[in-house]
């Protein structure tokens, strides 16, 4: 007797966009949270989802949770962590990120720009470059950018002199590098922060209080080598002494 086509289950690609939506420490979280979950029902699993911060997260777990009991109701929670981590290790594309800045809507599966921003910085193992038109504030991404030059990362930071931008950063080492235009035309209005050549936060928030946090702002991460190196050796040629576009502050 011929069988049927089998059953065509959502949980493979729940799981999928998942991991294209958060970043692998997160992931480690949610699998080990799984994997002590005896179902889709299990309380704890509801407390987790409570506590997820990142915009559009905790409806994903409901969603996962819904097909879960839909599709699998007997299947327990180390079989989906189980699940996770093979799709975690299978080679994957590097879809971009939406990043978001002010009110949080349901509407897209966006992460929040402040706490982006301070795990692209923490990413960064030999270089950081970011540039801002304007910055004020913003005393976490201060710490983090001394982090990471205590860990021994060459950080660059491209600032609009008019705006003053340089003032936020003076407590910070001399080997930290401030850049300013040479030219009267023009300004510096690009917002972008690089770690090494493999992640790129891009947008349209300033390093201030406001634009990380409350202002309506938009951004995109990055994390394919293939664009970001060519984005970072185009700042670099900013900076480098034989374009003359820009100075280093003393």
């Amino acid at each position: 007797m011929a069988r049927g086509p089998a059953p065509e289950h959502r949980l493979p690609g729940l799981l999928a966009a998942l991991c294209d939506r958060l970043p692998e420490d997160r992931l480690g979280e949610w699998e080990q949270t799984l994997a002590r979950a005896n179902g889709p029902n299990d309380p704890l699993l509801a407390r987790f989802t409570a506590s997820q911060p990142a915009a559009g997260t905790a409806e994903r777990m409901r969603a996962l949770l819904q097909v879960w009991r839909t599709e699998l109701p007997d299947l327990p929670g180390t079989g989906l962590a189980l699940a996770l981590a093979a799709v975690r290790a299978a080679p994957r594309p590097f879809p971009a990120q939406p990043v978001i800045s002010g009110p949080v809507s349901a509407a897209t599966p966006a992460r929040l720009t402040s706490g982006v921003v301070l795990e692209v910085i923490r990413s960064a193992s030999a270089s950081l470059l970011i540039a801002t038109y304007a910055a004020h504030g913003a005393s976490d991404v201060v710490e983090e950018i001394s982090e990471a030059v205590s860990r021994g990362v060459q950080v660059d930071l491209l600032l609009e002199e008019t705006t003053h931008a340089a003032a936020v950063f003076s407590g910070l080492t001399p080997d930290v590098r401030i850049w300013h235009r040479t030219g009267s035309a023009g300004v510096l209005h690009a917002k972008a922060v690089a770690a090494d050549r493999h992640t790129a936060l891009l947008g349209s928030a300033n390093l201030t209080d406001r634009g990380l946090t409350e202002n309506v702002e938009l951004g995109v991460v990055l994390r394919d080598p293939g664009v970001v190196g060519p984005l970072v050796d185009h700042f670099r040629w900013l900076i480098a002494p034989q374009s003359g576009l820009m100075r280093r502050c003393p």
